[in-house]
């Protein structure tokens, strides 16, 4: 399933223009503006802290902008939202893995959009749920409790949730924490292939490793915009090493802070 958008190419996937969130007298986000053009793999970098959540819930409309404007495709985020333009793959620690729902019903949620009020599921739902199960390696467990998976499948599981919504841009928030090599492998080959279908993606990792195989472009964050712009500029050492107190060992960056 390709993504697809009615916007012209010349419309940002995503457009950030001077956003300023404060959490009380906490100044999470600082003066931010980013753009990503449509089928872009950007990474979102910076320390514990640095406001890459909230990035996420200020692009997704979920925490508004004190100042500042943010567009997806063109449109505001609740339209973008409403529209299931935009999808989100959250961090482990903010879903409940005991919630007694099976691997389906998480990836049937992305559906909700196109459904009606009763959210009866009809056979264009349940043929995208199955195609985004296949192509994320979990029709075997589609219908085990999403609790009992790896903490890879979970990962894919959320994928596949934003597959099936069909969202042309996709915000990925740790995708490859707590994940082992392998499952981290499957997950960079399907975020390939996402891309190569034309869908946007904004991953937040700590994972430097990946972000030359894996990115486009990347951004360093720390409540505001230190360096946006090709891997290979904004991983340089002295770049890092100025914005976030970072060294280098034999396996390469290492977060100090």
């Amino acid at each position: 399933m390709s993504a697809s958008t009615t916007s012209s190419p010349a419309v940002p996937a995503i457009e950030v223009s001077g956003a300023t969130v404060r959490y009380g007298d906490v100044l999470a986000l600082d003066d931010v503006s980013l753009e990503v053009a449509p089928g872009r793999v950007c990474g979102l970098l910076g320390t514990n802290g640095s406001g890459k959540s909230t990035l996420f819930k200020t692009v997704l409309g979920l925490v508004p902008a004190d100042h500042g404007r943010v567009r997806v495709l063109g449109r505001t985020s609740a339209d973008a939202r409403r529209a299931g333009a935009v999808g989100y793959v959250p961090q482990s620690e903010q879903v409940d893995w005991a919630f007694p729902v099976r691997v389906r019903d998480v990836v049937m949620m992305g559906r909700y959009g196109h459904m009606g009020r009763r959210r009866r599921a009809r056979a264009a739902d349940r043929e995208a749920v199955e195609h985004a199960l296949e192509r994320t390696h979990l029709s075997d467990l589609a219908d085990r409790q999403i609790g009992a998976l790896s903490g890879g499948q979970r990962k894919r599981a959320f994928v596949a949730r934003a597959i099936a919504q069909g969202a042309a841009v996709l915000l990925l928030d740790e995708p490859f924490a707590g994940v082992d090599k392998r499952s981290e492998a499957t997950i960079v080959e399907l975020l390939r292939a996402l891309r190569g279908e034309g869908h946007t993606l904004l991953v937040s990792t700590h994972d430097l490793a990946q972000v030359p195989v894996l990115c486009d472009e990347a951004v360093l964050l720390q409540r505001r915009v230190i360096a946006h712009g090709a891997p290979a500029e904004v991983l340089r050492p002295e770049v890092l090493m100025e914005a976030f107190g970072i060294h280098s060992d034999e396996e390469g960056p290492v977060w100090t802070r």
